[in-house]
């Protein structure tokens, strides 16, 4: 299979410093995208060919993201009122301002129901991640959580970056090794030793913390892979560009040709609810709720699919800047 190219070839690294702090550069190339070992939304395994870009070392966090908020007076989506006329056959008590948020059972439940253990709450937000009454007190350097799609992107346009597309992201992650599980090795605790911020023991129920942590942690407090990436497995989800589709490419009579429902805003609407049709995004890297009864996608390969209109307390994101937009 010839390599899908995502950007023309560039140079191994540009001339000068980093385009903004804090940004470590991904070298471009041909990688093995995807797993067939996984699950099916990950496959085939195929070549990708990238140019080199830019990259947030940590996942953006409380701290930077409210200076944002003070220099602009942006307004993030869980803070406004939805307009009923999007959602015309909503609750009218869901109507409120709100997100997404985990409740961790006191026993075991069926893993089929996610409604068993995430629920919608009126005044959670990035400034209240937790409940309405929780606050960023001590929260200045974990990421930023329940930020939508536009959120997302006005952040970028203000700082100047973009976001990832997915095999950016995934060359990022894999950091240059291929060819392994996760992103340090074949083993998920090596010797025991928890290398990200994941969910241990039965979930959604028992949270055994033996990473230190029972929901999202500070960023970098894990090791980074070797581009010099904190937190790229685990801690909290990541958007990234790309319309949702549930594989990779598709294998007609003839040949692997990219997936014809991929790339469009429209073929990432989930066919099983085809009465919410809301436009989904790729997220990728896992995060503190995967854990290995469910949920194994604490892996570079690993995707998930997400409304572009909902925010949660496990999801956030990082930036990336292209030479040819500096």
């Amino acid at each position: 299979m010839m390599p899908r190219t995502i950007h023309s070839p560039a140079p191994d690294r540009p001339a000068g410093p980093p385009p903004a702090k804090d940004m470590v550069w991904i070298p471009g190339g041909t990688f093995q995208m995807g797993s067939d070992d996984h699950y099916p939304e990950e496959a085939p395994a195929h070549p990708v060919t990238i140019s080199g870009f830019w990259m947030d070392a940590h996942q953006v966090t409380n701290a930077r993201f409210r200076r944002f908020v003070k220099e602009t007076g942006y307004v993030t989506l869980a803070e406004r009122v939805p307009d009923a006329a999007d959602y015309p056959d909503a609750i009218p008590e869901m109507l409120q301002a709100g997100s997404v948020i985990f409740r961790q059972p006191q026993h075991r439940v069926p893993l089929d129901d996610h409604y068993r253990w995430w629920e919608f709450v009126a005044g959670v937000n990035w400034r209240h991640p937790e409940g309405p009454e929780s606050t960023l007190n001590g929260r200045e350097h974990h990421p930023v959580l329940h930020v939508a799609w536009e959120d997302v992107q006005a952040f970028a346009a203000w700082a100047g970056a973009d976001l990832p597309t997915e095999a950016e992201w995934e060359r990022a992650c894999r950091g240059g090794v291929e060819g392994l599980p996760y992103q340090w090795g074949e083993e998920l605790a090596p010797k025991g030793r928890m290398l990200a911020n994941y969910w241990q023991g039965q979930f959604p129920w028992q949270n055994l913390t033996l990473d230190g942590y029972e929901r999202a942690a500070p960023v970098g407090k894990f090791p980074p892979n070797p581009y010099g990436l904190f937190d790229m497995i685990g801690n909290a989800w990541e958007w990234t560009q790309d319309w949702y589709t549930n594989a990779h490419l598709v294998e007609d009579c003839c040949a692997i040709t990219a997936n014809p429902l991929g790339g469009t805003r429209e073929g990432s609407v989930d066919p099983a609810a085809p009465d919410i049709a809301i436009p989904r995004k790729v997220l990728k890297g896992g995060s503190w709720a995967c854990g290995e009864n469910y949920c194994r996608r604490y892996r570079p390969a690993a995707r998930m699919h997400h409304p572009i209109d909902t925010g949660t307390n496990h999801l956030s994101f990082r930036l990336v800047i292209r030479p040819e937009a500096q």
